[in-house]
């Protein structure tokens, strides 16, 4: 694949493709697919096989993949081990769940090229049929409450070696962009819906609505165990980052 620079701005053309999997074949399918219909074609696609019962296989025969296998370390270490043999000046974290509109990485690349300070690009997603808007770059709306989706477009110079926390369970996107704001690094905001995630029981995304987290909801049978999770892990996360500008 080609690394020729692209002249007009200072991204590359050569985006690597990162997808952490585990035991979601099928979705790895359909993730393949999405990727193979993407208008943007300078791209590598980098799959971490975090110890599946089963072996994963590209199977998108139009997609050249490196296949990596590792024991079960959860996705913050597939993400990383992906990154260190990636060769992209950027790199997007793609979960095998998500599948994107043909012209979600032609987007994101356009968009770091027309903002030079960005760091990275986002955008709106669907989970499932719902819609779950971003919205414009705001480091205070940011320290809050994490409205930015792993499935973003990244430039490789702004990232750590390690850029995922992998002693965290939940929240690793929300740590990620708060330790990229530390840093002084932004993104980009493109309001439309680009790509849509599709959720499993035991996959890598999971989600429910603001409301359970309220009383009386948040006390009801099979809410209170998530809700109770959410709300530790999200203290963790906050205690992490505490700082000032």
């Amino acid at each position: 694949m080609s690394d020729v620079k692209c002249q007009m701005s200072n991204v590359s053309s050569l985006i690597s493709i990162i997808i952490p999997v585990y035991n979601h074949e099928q979705a790895l399918k359909q993730a393949l697919a999405s990727i193979a219909a993407q208008t943007y074609k300078d791209i590598e696609v980098i799959i971490v096989d975090d110890g599946s019962a089963i072996p994963v296989k590209c199977q998108v025969s139009s997609v050249k993949c490196l296949i990596l296998q590792q024991q079960n370390r959860g996705a913050p270490a597939a993400r990383n081990r992906g990154l260190e043999e990636a060769k992209g000046e950027c790199v997007i974290f793609w979960d095998a769940d998500v599948i994107a509109r043909p012209d979600m990485l032609e987007r994101m690349h356009l968009a770091l090229q027309q903002d030079s300070g960005a760091s990275y690009a986002y955008s709106d997603f669907r989970f499932g049929w719902k819609k779950m808007p971003a919205r414009p770059f705001d480091s205070e709306a940011l320290r809050k409450n994490n409205y930015i989706h792993t499935t973003s477009l990244i430039r490789r110079s702004a990232l750590p070696v390690k850029p995922w926390d992998e002693s965290l369970k939940r929240f690793q996107d929300w740590d990620l962009w708060l330790t990229l704001l530390e840093q002084k690094k932004i993104g980009v905001h493109i309001p439309e819906y680009l790509f849509r995630v599709f959720s499993h029981k035991r996959g890598m995304s999971h989600w429910l609505p603001s409301f359970a987290y309220q009383a009386p909801w948040r006390w009801l049978p099979g809410v209170g165990g998530w809700v109770r999770e959410y709300e530790a892990a999200r203290a963790v996360v906050v205690k992490k980052h505490v700082f000032e500008w």
